[in-house]
């Protein structure tokens, strides 16, 4: 009989606060037994601007889930948003230690030690460094560099870091709820795992979450990630300048957006028209859907353009085999991968959460995939499906016990 662990994952964004609670199994299966997802009130652009609202957010999301599942929730790991979310990328390099000269992991963690050792604001927090490569005297492009003879190595991570205040204020708020933090995720990363493929990673690939507040972005080539940042352009950018542009209230522009956007200006009928709702005048007024589709693709343009910069930026001659995988919930909006890749050229495609079981329903859609991939990160962790990657990933809570109890499954 398999033997199970219980991960629990908190992801709280500007439209809503979702708690889930998983199941691994020892064969690494990973089934949902557990999910509550309330409205949230007391962040704005992923940033928390009012901790009473944000701590009731959490706890509504926890009581639905822990009522589903019978489960008492400890400890979780929680993702971090916003626009104060940055990365770097830092070298370092050790000499090989011991009589051997062979690559030890106290090498290893030296090495990434060094590396992490960067220029960071002191009112930043390191979030994660994560090894990239590693290069053994002059060869490049070694994986895992565990037992291999040597005199030098070298190491090359990935360093996200965020505001120091912010992530204060978003664990003040999680531990209020009564939930200690096992490890605190960066929401891009959390978003790749569940809906990224190995193959893509390797080739080159974007992910880009786009939710209410903000647009979480990650680059991955060669297996991992080389840039991780946050655009604070998300959903509730393209409902407010509906609202404005229509003279509507904020909810009859959002109920607009569902059922009648799209940011596909060639997909509309130049002859179809609606009828808007607007303030003072209930009966409403005739519009164009034209009209309307114009201004989503506007804001939309804008964003891919803002993608499309980073992705510039941020090196490899700005060359992503594998294109741009759209997620989150506004991913979800008609014509949104037509306009991508127009705006970028490349290939541009929606993709949703995968690879797990059990309570799915409505789980397994573009809004839900910080959140599971705050599962699957935490899956892949206890069972060390990638060596080194965890080395410097803070561990509280029930982590380094979950990390024991597998220790002791696979010897």
């Amino acid at each position: 009989m398999e033997r199970e662990a219980v991960l629990v994952a908190i992801d709280v964004g500007t439209s809503k606060a979702v708690a889930l609670i998983g199941e691994v199994t020892a064969s690494g299966a990973l089934n949902i037994i557990g999910k509550g997802a309330p409205p949230s009130s007391g962040l704005k652009k992923g940033i928390v601007i009012n901790i009473d609202q944000t701590v009731s957010s959490i706890s509504q999301a926890i009581d639905q889930a822990e009522r589903l599942s019978g489960y008492k929730l400890e400890s979780a790991f929680v993702s971090v948003g916003g626009n104060h979310v940055e990365s770097q990328n830092s070298r370092g390099a050790v000499a090989v230690s011991g009589p051997r000269k062979e690559v030890s992991r106290e090498d290893v963690a030296r090495a990434t030690e060094v590396a992490r050792a960067v220029n960071i604001p002191s009112s930043r927090e390191i979030l994660h460094v994560l090894p990239r490569g590693y290069t053994v005297d002059g060869q490049e492009g070694v994986k895992d560099p565990l037992g291999m003879s040597a005199v030098r190595l070298e190491v090359e991570t990935h360093i996200v870091h965020a505001s120091g205040t912010a992530v204060q204020n978003l664990s003040k708020c999680v531990q209020q709820a009564g939930v200690r933090i096992d490890e605190l995720v960066a929401a891009p990363l959390a978003a790749a795992e569940a809906v990224l493929s190995d193959t893509e990673k390797d080739l080159g690939v974007a992910v880009a979450d786009i939710g209410a507040g903000t647009t979480d972005l990650a680059l991955f080539m060669d297996g991992s990630p080389f840039h991780t940042v946050v655009i604070p352009i998300g959903g509730a950018n393209v409902t407010n300048d509906m609202a404005i542009g229509l003279k509507t209230s904020l909810q009859v522009a959002e109920d607009l957006k569902v059922r009648h956007g799209t940011s596909d200006l060639r997909s509309v009928q130049p002859d179809q028209m609606l009828t808007v709702e607007t303030i003072g005048d209930e009966a409403g007024r005739q519009i164009a859907q034209a009209d309307l589709a114009a201004i989503i693709e506007a804001r939309m343009r804008e964003l891919f353009e803002r993608i499309g910069d980073e992705i510039s930026m941020a090196g490899h001659g700005g060359v992503l085999p594998a294109g741009v995988v759209l997620t989150g919930g506004a991913a979800q909006l008609t014509g949104a991968a037509e306009l991508g890749r127009e705006v970028l050229q490349m290939p541009v495609r929606v993709a949703a959460p995968a690879g797990v079981g059990g309570l799915v329903d409505n789980l397994l859609n573009p809004a839900y995939s910080t959140s599971i991939g705050l599962l699957l990160w935490g899956a892949h962790a206890i069972i060390g499906a990638e060596p080194g990657r965890f080395e410097s990933a803070p561990a509280y809570g029930t982590f380094g016990r979950l990390r024991d109890w597998v220790r002791n499954l696979f010897p």
